[in-house]
């Protein structure tokens, strides 16, 4: 579904690589975290991922598409693959609910009576049924952060990247958040989701990703993300704790 070999990105050598040689593959329907400092990459791994960017050297595969082949007139074609969720909701304030995960279908031609049908079914799935009227600003931060999450869904994305989507959030409506990123995993979507919150990642021990510096410093299965009992980066798995070998993926690309 998503395999990176040996990226790198660099804006400008006196700074150094923003990327440096990281190697990653994600298998379809996987749940992935992806954890780091400010400046440890993230950014620029989502980026690249979404086509804002282009690496440096190294090779990006998206869902059996070779970035290396891909021309600019296919681009808008990749990212209806790939749904995007922000932190700051990136929502229009003078659209309705139903009016915001709509826009998503109307730049596409999909019809009217098709648009009526599909937006209700995605509303549901993120728990606003029954707000489809509302304003943003008459919303909650977890719930503008759902209708985004529905926008980015509604054309049924293969991938979903969730970049520091409860950054804003207090814990419950961060949870909730949470709870829809899991349930549309259930549903076949890949997740790739970013985040600071260590709380989130030790109860959710999913495979965690830990970037720095540029590089992958870890790639474990059923990870935490805890300050205490820890390796250098911070992260510890289940595994580790048993002593049993940590499920390490790079290098088998």
């Amino acid at each position: 579904m998503i395999l990176l070999d040996r990226v790198s990105k660099t804006y400008s050598k006196a700074m150094g690589p923003s990327l440096d040689r990281i190697s990653l593959h994600v298998e379809p329907k996987e749940f992935v975290i992806v954890v780091g400092q400010s400046g440890a990459g993230k950014t620029t791994l989502l980026r690249l991922l979404t086509r804002e960017e282009r690496p440096t050297s190294g090779k990006i595969v998206i869902g059996g598409i070779d970035y290396d082949k891909l021309k600019d007139r296919d681009i808008p074609l990749l990212r209806r693959k790939i749904g995007v969720v922000f932190q700051d909701f990136k929502l229009l304030p003078n659209r309705t609910v139903f009016e915001n995960v709509a826009f998503a279908l109307e730049i596409v031609g999909m019809g009217k009576k098709e648009i009526e049908h599909t937006v209700p079914k995605v509303l549901d799935i993120v728990n606003l049924k029954g707000k489809e009227k509302f304003m943003p600003q008459q919303l909650s931060g977890g719930e503008r952060q759902r209708v985004a999450i529905a926008r980015a869904i509604v054309r049924q994305p293969r991938i979903l990247i969730a970049d520091e989507p409860t950054g804003n959030l207090d814990p419950k409506h961060a949870w909730d958040v949470i709870r829809v990123l899991e349930k549309i995993n259930r549903y076949g979507t890949t997740v790739l989701l970013t985040t600071h919150n260590q709380e989130i990642v030790n109860k959710l021990q999913r495979r965690v990703v830990t970037l720095r510096h540029g590089k992958v410093l870890s790639d474990r299965a059923n990870s935490g993300y805890t300050l205490s009992d820890t390796d250098d980066d911070g992260i510890i798995d289940q595994q580790t704790r048993a002593g049993r070998p940590s499920a390490q993926r790079i290098g088998r690309l």
